[in-house]
């Protein structure tokens, strides 16, 4: 089975890119039909009113807790953080709820803030590692539910984090060279 990439808005194609450097055969998915095919997804950064209202449009709210509920792992990074997580602030808006995180939309900053850096991220077997970080209008995490593992840190602050099959990140790990977060969730997907 493949990976797949939500394909209706963002730069899916650099998650693509990625998730192939990584040894996966990738999917672009463009209709929920295309989910059956999927052992895992990626949900890409990109602007999450527009990916709500394409959501709507195509049908995918029912087809990606369907996807879910029958034990498939899905990773959401920047919007796709924010449409997986359980509560969204400023301003509030429709989410899956599939992850018990508490996220701000735009709350590093808008595009002009836009910013490189490093932060920590720690390994399945619990090492930390040092990996690049990019924030394009990123959402942050103001809250973990109890069941929620923070992951990665950046200035103190949780910017990845996971909940049983879903993984969720502030950052884009797609627009660096570094593969250690795509790793961490092809791992994830393989493990359940």
């Amino acid at each position: 089975m493949m990976v797949g990439v939500l394909g209706l808005q963002g730069d899916f194609e650099a998650h693509c890119k990625m998730l192939e450097r990584a040894g996966e055969e990738v999917c672009v998915v463009k209709k929920p039909q295309e989910l059956t095919k999927l052992k895992s997804l990626v949900i890409p950064g990109g602007e999450s009113t527009t990916l709500i209202r394409l959501m709507e449009l195509c049908g995918f709210w029912n087809a990606l807790h369907q996807f879910y509920q029958e034990g498939k792992a899905i990773f959401g990074t920047c919007a796709g953080m924010i449409l997986l997580a359980q509560k969204v602030k400023n301003p509030t808006q429709k989410s899956l709820g599939l992850i018990d995180v508490t996220v701000e939309r735009n709350s590093y900053g808008r595009q002009r803030e836009s910013f490189e850096t490093t932060g920590t991220f720690f390994e399945a077997d619990g090492r930390s590692v040092e990996i690049p970080l990019v924030f394009i209008r990123a959402p942050r995490i103001q809250q973990l539910g109890s069941k929620v593992k923070p992951l990665g840190f950046w200035n103190d602050e949780s910017i990845i984090a996971r909940q049983d099959r879903i993984l969720v990140a502030s950052f884009h790990p797609e627009l660096t060279d570094d593969l250690t977060v795509h790793q961490y969730f092809l791992k994830m997907a393989g493990d359940q």
